[in-house]
């Protein structure tokens, strides 16, 4: 339990950091923790520190991008992204059924791109600075608003962070299984002579 709470409180600053550097906007561990504790744990308590560090983030930066640009996410929002957090949690539930180092890659890149397709489609259906076409929609998937950064620079933060935060989390559970003897992907078969 300690670990789980180190995890959650380091996944929800992290997140909260990233507000300060807007390059890192979008690259954060808490998908790939969501996907991870889906692949590797069946203790359904474990379950709820990504969500709790999405809950806390998003209050924080809710606070912050209304006293700074006068805008508030709405409960529609946070809906949208609890989910998309669900559906990973799924796919690491699908995942760990038949663990394997391509499935764990396929489902983090999943996880990703149904957050990127779910979030601006929504934002395209719900922001009126958005023509409700084909084209619009387009925009609303690859350069957004064009005093913002382009959407695909969230998608490829987004993509890079779930890859990189969900590869460190799967070397350090498997390393974990490894080292109290449990099959793991890490494990090297011996080959007889």
């Amino acid at each position: 339990m300690p670990f789980a709470i180190l995890v959650l409180v380091l996944a929800a600053g992290w997140r909260v950091f990233a507000l300060y550097v807007p390059e890192l906007s979008n690259f954060s561990p808490l998908m790939a923790l969501a996907f991870c504790s889906g692949a590797y744990t069946r203790n359904r308590a474990m379950w709820v520190a990504p969500f709790a560090a999405l809950v806390l983030s998003d209050l924080y930066i809710d606070h912050y991008y209304a006293t700074v640009y006068h805008y508030q996410w709405s409960l529609a929002g946070a809906g949208l992204r609890t989910l998309c957090f669900v559906a990973a949690l799924g796919l690491g539930v699908l995942v760990s059924r038949r663990r394997n180092w391509l499935n764990l890659l396929g489902g983090a890149l999943a996880g990703s791109m149904l957050f990127y397709l779910v979030t601006n489609t929504a934002s395209w259906a719900g922001d009126m600075g958005y023509a409700h076409t084909a084209a619009g929609w387009w925009q609303a998937v690859t350069v957004g608003h064009p005093e913002f950064y382009p959407t695909l620079f969230f998608f490829r933060n987004t993509l890079a962070s779930d890859l990189l935060f969900t590869g460190c989390f799967a070397l350090a559970m498997e390393y974990a299984s490894l080292r109290r003897g449990d099959p793991s992907l890490l494990g090297l078969k011996q080959v007889s002579r």
